[in-house]
């Protein structure tokens, strides 16, 4: 039988050194602006029909803005397009997300179409195109000291694994790998690094990874950087393991 482990990085407490170079201190900088805002000009005629279809599908507003820490644990204000509704339950209070998100949300999530938003964060310069992904504001006390170190750099629309397929999973994405990889970039950044970024950009977007459609990801609490189950599974397990103790004491 074939072995489908995933091997995991180990957890590491050694300090990273990040890279300074000529490269990291203002050609990667020069690059966002002219990439961005090309990019921006280039696109704009699916930006529209993209923000035509989100008042169709969503409604009001077109992008989903969101604080988010960027170099140096600064605050940003995050810009992607929406990929879910505002429904909520008979208390008024939001579904959960995979409640939420609707099939033209499940689309531009699989091809990252909502991640164009963040176009305008690099043109800003609150982010950059390769880099560490902005994860949320409560994360920031529960990182450890190594993997406090993925703020040393801008953050970025992707920074992926090189080594692996593309095709996420709860497995073999989890939190620590995630981190290594961030840190692995920090200490490595170069123009070269951020070509292969690219392509491996392509290479996820295609992938038909259903990680980030189906927001099923376990939010990070400081304790589970090794958790390679999904939030589903692990609710299942938790109301299995209920219901075996109810028939118990019955």
């Amino acid at each position: 039988m074939e072995n489908t482990t995933v091997k995991q990085p180990e957890i590491r407490t050694d300090i990273p050194v990040p890279r300074n170079s000529l490269y990291t201190r203002y050609i990667k900088r020069l690059l966002d602006i002219v990439l961005s805002g090309t990019a921006i000009l280039v696109l704009s005629p699916a930006l529209l029909v993209i923000c035509i279809l989100e008042l169709i599908y969503h409604g009001r507003p077109i992008f989903y803005l969101d604080k988010r820490p960027g170099k140096d644990g600064k605050i940003f204000c995050l810009y992607k397009f929406r990929s879910m509704n505002n429904a909520c339950d008979e208390n008024g209070k939001l579904l959960h997300p995979s409640k939420r998100i609707t099939p033209f949300g499940r689309f531009i999530r699989r091809f990252s179409i909502d991640e164009l938003g963040g176009l305008f964060n690099i043109l800003n310069g609150t982010m950059s195109i390769i880099g560490p992904r902005p994860l949320m504001v409560d994360y920031l006390p529960l990182y450890n000291e190594r993997h406090k170190y993925r703020h040393a750099v801008r953050p970025g629309l992707a920074c992926w694994d090189l080594k692996s397929d593309g095709k996420l999973t709860a497995a073999s994405w989890t939190w620590n790998a995630q981190f290594e990889n961030d840190i692995y970039y920090v200490e490595n950044v170069s123009f070269w690094l951020d070509v292969k970024m690219v392509f491996k950009t392509v290479q996820v977007v295609f992938s038909k990874s259903e990680m980030r459609t189906n927001s099923d990801r376990i939010k990070f609490d400081g304790n589970n950087l090794t958790e390679t189950r999904t939030r589903s599974e692990i609710l299942k397990a938790q109301e299995a393991a209920e219901k075996a103790a109810a028939q118990k004491q019955d």
